[in-house]
């Protein structure tokens, strides 16, 4: 998929070095930041998500010691 992003200009030129001297496209560490961004951003939103239901009461939660328990990790 063809994108188009505007860049600060530091930003472009730190990207168009990191080209440079590694010989990778700038289009390659684009995909990459992405990627690994979105990963966070998808945990964070899940997380933010399960906080809610757990606050409104839609969640149950397990103690620590019973989730070792239940998978033999209890000392």
């Amino acid at each position: 998929m063809a994108l188009s992003i505007r860049l600060p200009v530091d930003v472009e030129a730190r990207l168009k070095h990191l080209a440079a001297m590694t010989g990778r496209s700038k289009s390659f560490y684009i995909t990459e930041a992405i990627c690994e961004h979105l990963d966070d951003l998808e945990d964070l939103y899940l997380a933010e998500r399960e906080l809610e239901a757990m606050r409104a009461g839609k969640s149950e939660t397990v103690p620590l010691e019973e989730v070792m328990k239940r998978h033999g990790m209890a000392g």
